[in-house]
C-alpha cells in the first residue's frame, strides 16, 4: 500500500473505471432518451428528439435558376454534409489536445478488452490466450472455480446486453423490450442482437486490443493527430530522476497496451491510461517517475508526481 500523501495519484485506475462506466451507460442510454438513433420502422434520423430531415421538400427545389440550384446545394450542405463533417472531426479533435485519451478513459470496447484481460489473468495466468508474455503481471492463479463461472456469466451477460442496446440505434428500444417481454422477435431484432453478441464474443476472446492498435478508425485518427500535435496530452517520464528507477518493472507490467513507458518516447499504442503512473508511484511510495504532460515539456498531472519534476528533467525530455 502506497503512502497517504500519493493518494490522489494511485487512484487514476479507480478513476478510469468510473468513467468507463459512465460512459457505457451514457451510450446504452442515448437511444433510450432519443438522443441520436436511426428508426429503421420510419426510415427517420432522431436527434435530440426530434426527427432530423434534409427538408427537401416536393416544391423546395421548383425554382430552376441558379440561384434555386445554389438555395438548394446550400440546404443539402448545411443539413447533411456539414453536421457529418463535426461529427467525423470529433476523434481528430481529440487525439490533437488529449492524444489517444478516449481509448483509455472512455471507450466501451476497450474496458470490454481490459476485462477479458483481467479474466485470462486470474485463469490462465497471463493476458493473452496465445501463450505468456514478458510484461504479464506477477498474479498467482486463485479462486479459479470462481473466476471460470464469472467468465461464463460474462460471456454470456455482456455480449447479450451489447446487443440489446446497440440494436437500440436502428430499432426503437420500445420495440426491442416489448418483443423481448412477448418472446416473440422479428427478424431485425433478432438479426441485431445475435450479431452484435457473436461480434462482441469473437471481439473479447481472440481480438482484444489488436483491434485498437490495427482496425479501429477512432483510435487510428486519435493517434495520427496525437502523434504531430506539438500540445497534445502524453505520459512522460521524470528522466532527470531516472536513478531512482528500481527496475521492478512495474509500468511494462500494467501496460495492456505492451508499451514500454521507460524509453520516453511517443508510442503510438499509449492510450494514456496512467496505469504506468499508478504502478510507479506504489513502488516508490508516491514518488513516481510518471506524469501526463501538455506535449514534450510541460507537467500537468498528477500534482505529486508533478512536485518532482525539474527544470532540467523538462529540458531533457525535450
Amino acid at each position: 500500500m502506497i503512502h497517504a500523501q500519493s493518494s490522489g495519484a494511485a487512484h487514476l485506475n479507480r478513476y478510469r473505471r468510473i468513467t468507463q462506466l459512465a460512459f457505457i451507460l451514457f451510450v446504452f442510454l442515448i437511444p433510450v432518451l432519443d438522443i441520436f438513433r436511426f428508426d429503421s420502422a420510419t426510415g427517420e434520423l432522431i436527434v435530440l428528439g426530434h426527427v432530423w430531415s434534409l427538408g427537401l421538400k416536393q416544391g423546395f427545389y421548383a425554382d430552376q435558376s441558379i440561384s434555386g440550384a445554389a438555395h438548394v446545394a446550400l440546404h443539402f450542405f448545411l443539413k447533411a454534409i456539414l453536421p457529418w463533417v463535426v461529427v467525423l472531426s470529433v476523434f481528430p479533435l481529440l487525439g490533437y489536445f488529449f492524444g489517444r485519451f478516449f481509448c483509455g478513459w472512455l471507450c466501451p470496447e476497450g474496458a470490454l478488452f481490459e476485462w477479458a484481460d483481467y479474466l485470462t489473468l486470474k485463469l490462465l495466468g497471463r493476458r493473452s490466450l496465445y501463450g505468456a508474455k514478458g510484461n504479464d503481471p506477477d498474479l498467482r492463479k486463485s479462486h479459479r472455480a470462481l473466476y471460470g463461472l464469472i467468465t461464463l456469466l460474462s460471456a454470456v451477460i455482456i455480449p447479450v446486453c451489447s446487443g440489446i442496446a446497440l440494436t437500440g440505434f436502428v430499432i426503437a428500444p420500445k420495440t426491442i423490450w416489448n418483443q423481448i417481454m412477448n418472446g416473440d422477435f422479428t427478424f431485425g431484432v433478432k438479426a441485431g442482437i445475435i450479431g452484435v453478441s457473436i461480434y462482441m464474443l469473437i471481439g473479447s476472446i481472440f481480438v482484444r486490443h489488436t483491434f485498437c492498435k490495427y482496425v479501429c478508425a477512432a483510435g487510428l485518427m486519435q493517434m495520427l493527430f496525437g502523434w504531430i500535435s506539438p500540445v497534445s496530452v502524453r505520459l512522460k517520464m521524470d528522466t532527470a530522476r531516472l536513478g531512482e528507477c528500481t527496475d521492478c518493472k512495474r509500468c511494462e507490467k500494467a501496460c495492456f497496451m505492451n508499451v514500454l513507458p521507460r524509453k520516453n518516447k511517443r508510442d503510438i499504442s499509449c492510450v494514456n491510461c496512467g496505469a504506468c503512473i499508478d504502478a510507479c508511484n506504489k513502488e516508490l511510495e508516491g514518488r513516481g517517475l510518471f506524469h501526463y504532460s501538455i506535449g514534450d515539456s510541460t507537467c500537468l498531472a498528477p500534482a505529486e508526481n508533478c512536485a518532482h519534476t525539474t527544470t532540467k528533467a523538462l529540458s531533457q525530455a525535450k
